[in-house]
């Protein structure tokens, strides 16, 4: 663990694993399945997942997503990509002795330092000790030839990357990506932030797939809504119908939505 993360395993929620049959699991089920269409036309083998901000929840959603893919049979590798403050392995219960850190300054072969799971075809390689110099090793050349050697063994690369707006690093490995995911958090990320963050994505040539919003608490009944709308619906009428509800309740927080859209609520997680 970084010093002073305070976190643990028990902060994070594998509903996917744990709850499959609960609306969290399908928002994410959902979600995988969006990304699906997204790669239509250019194949999604590396994804990155980043937020504006910390807190905001993308490292369970990073973790969930890898596990409802590859429980759709997908081989999958999720990498810690957050060298300033490693948490990916806690949402699994890993160590983080050895990781990416250590593949990239030629220490230890990606085999050795990658990590299975409970989860049948899925594997993680955690971030490893904190260097001193991560936004280097991250935009080096021996990054972009690990992704090519880990694309040759799976369907999917997953990055869990540092916050935009915080540091460089998802900047830098955004350019190495097929496509980003940018998470936010109802109640955490302002509007002008989001915006911000999204921009400064699109600055670097990120592929930004979409927004997934975190934090919509089942409380509200909104969770209820989705699940049921979606399966009762036609094609031509859920996708505004839904996002005439998500903007209502972000106050008219806007996202870029097309056939590609790869949006849907990750439940209230951390």
């Amino acid at each position: 663990m970084a010093p002073g993360n305070g976190r643990k395993h028990e902060d994070y929620i594998l509903v996917t694993r744990d709850e499959p049959k609960s609306p969290a699991a399908e928002a994410y089920r959902t979600l995988r399945t969006n990304l699906q269409f997204a790669a239509l036309d250019t194949p999604l083998r590396v994804l990155l997942i980043t937020s504006a901000g910390p807190g905001e929840g993308k490292t369970t959603i990073a973790a969930n997503l890898a596990v409802a893919m590859a429980q759709s049979g997908s081989k999958v590798i999720v990498i810690g990509g957050d060298l300033r403050k490693p948490t990916l392995h806690l949402a699994f219960g890993l160590r983080n002795t050895v990781g990416l850190t250590n593949v990239l300054t030629g220490n230890v072969s990606w085999e050795a330092a990658l990590q299975p799971t409970d989860v049948d075809g899925l594997y993680v390689l955690p971030a490893g000790p904190i260097p001193p110099n991560p936004a280097e090793l991250l935009a080096s050349t021996r990054m972009q030839e690990l992704l090519a050697e880990l694309k040759e063994q799976c369907d999917v690369v997953i990055i869990d990357a540092p916050p935009v707006l915080a540091v460089t690093d998802a900047g830098v490995m955004s350019r190495l990506s097929d496509g980003v995911l940018l998470v936010i958090s109802v109640g955490v990320t302002p509007r002008d932030v989001a915006k911000a963050a999204k921009e400064q994505l699109e600055q670097v040539g990120a592929r930004i797939l979409g927004m997934v919003v975190n934090g919509l608490s089942s409380e509200s009944g909104y969770y209820y809504y989705y699940y049921h709308r979606y399966y009762s619906l036609e094609d031509g009428t859920r996708r505004s119908t839904w996002l005439e509800r998500l903007k209502n309740r972000l106050g008219a927080v806007r996202r870029r939505v097309g056939p590609a859209s790869a949006e849907t609520a990750a439940g209230r997680e951390r």
